[in-house]
């Protein structure tokens, strides 16, 4: 089981899992280009026009507890297993959602294809529609088929590209 703790995006944990997540994206980006590294401007990420997250698995600190051991010694920086974010976009011409992005999106290798993708992505929904959201979007490059597949089965579809990221190949959106 995973929970969700609100830090900002400058916040130990959050930054050290970006580090990871722009040196993984980095080191298996296609050969052509490079991979850009922009680091989130944290006033993007405070509520009501965004919020940054921290995926902390719960089950980590039950087994803890399950050995007899002292549940308290294991910090959260021991379960922190991914991170992400939403945050509001201006308003553009010809639309007229209120938009919010989701971005970086990660889960640490180990944590990945057990659902806290899913739940994390769930939960950013949810956070965007408390906030007036009427559509989600986000990019993300071919080369993460997983991350592309899950957001196709969560109920995104392909659309126009919304911005000018020269790391993305491809833009989805979703109403809510």
């Amino acid at each position: 089981m995973v929970r969700f703790r609100d830090v900002p995006v400058t916040d130990e944990a959050a930054h050290a899992l970006l580090a990871e997540y722009f040196a993984e994206r980095a080191a298996g980006f296609p050969s052509a280009g490079g991979y850009r590294t922009t680091f989130p401007a944290p006033e993007q990420f405070v509520p009501p026009t965004g919020v940054f997250l921290l995926v902390v698995d719960d089950s980590a600190t039950d087994a803890a507890s399950d050995a007899d051991t002292d549940a308290d010694a294991a910090s959260d920086a021991d379960t922190i297993i991914g991170c992400g974010g939403i945050r509001r976009l201006q308003p553009s011409d010809g639309v007229e959602a209120v938009r919010y992005e989701v971005k970086h999106l990660y889960l640490r290798p180990s944590a990945r294809g057990l659902g806290a993708g899913r739940a994390l992505l769930t939960e950013l929904e949810g956070r965007a529609r408390a906030y007036g959201a009427t559509e989600v979007v986000l990019d993300t490059n071919a080369s993460l088929e997983a991350a592309g597949a899950l957001y196709r089965r969560a109920g995104y579809v392909d659309v126009e590209p919304y911005n000018d990221n020269p790391n993305a190949t491809n833009w989805y959106a979703k109403g809510l």
